[in-house]
């Protein structure tokens, strides 16, 4: 940490003192370097990584779990792991050929998320599917072009379920093959002009919706 820094956060400081955390203070242009962001706050640390095994992750008996299959974005990613948490989710879960959950700006999308709740990852996205299954999750598309939305499944009490929400890149959305190998897909009702949701928000919508309805 910078001087600065340091005189910012004395009680972080101690608390890293007291727990054997080794501290080394650097200059400004250091902590610039080191930082990813335009305006570092004077903080770096090396964590261990938070990524679980698929069955550590979804143990006991989850009822709400965030996939994330092909998202590239960094931004998406992380945010959809705070809306997750801000839902009450089990899990996230990245698969297929998702960004890392340690890339700096996914870390910092997540605000602080992706330490809350269990985080596994696993490039075979067959091998995600079948650990959600057998953990009595249904798995669900979120795909704009669905014959059916959530509120038609809210009505029906399909969303009190166990699930897991499966979500594809914002820019191509869930690939026809990896629709068809899930349980059913669901559509955010669009009521007004737009063509479609941002991923992040697109999420908020479904796994809130799954939420109310668990806890109703």
């Amino acid at each position: 940490m910078t001087a600065e820094a340091a005189e910012r956060n004395a009680e972080l400081l101690q608390t890293a003192t007291d727990n054997g955390i080794r501290i080394s203070e650097v200059t400004d242009k250091a902590a610039a370097s080191l930082s990813e962001t335009v305006t570092p706050q004077g903080l770096i640390a090396v964590c261990d990584a938070v990524p679980q095994p698929l069955d550590q992750a979804l143990q006991g008996t989850p009822k709400l779990v965030a996939v994330l299959y092909g998202v590239s974005d960094p931004g998406n990613a992380g945010t959809v792991t705070r809306v997750a948490d801000a839902a009450g989710a089990d899990a996230v879960i990245f698969a297929g050929d998702t960004v890392d959950p340690h890339n700096g700006k996914c870390v910092r999308a997540s605000t602080g998320s992706l330490f809350h709740l269990p985080i596994a990852r696993s490039r075979a996205a067959a091998e995600v599917f079948a650990a959600c299954r057998n953990a009595g999750l249904k798995l669900v598309a979120a795909d704009g072009y669905a014959e059916h939305d959530l509120v038609e499944a809210s009505v029906k009490g399909e969303l009190k379920q166990p699930t897991a929400w499966v979500f594809g890149s914002e820019a191509h959305g869930l690939p026809d093959d990896v629709v068809a190998e899930l349980d059913t897909s669901l559509k955010v009702p669009l009521y007004g002009a737009a063509e479609s949701l941002n991923l992040a928000t697109a999420a908020a919508v479904c796994l809130y919706a799954s939420a109310r309805d668990q806890r109703s």
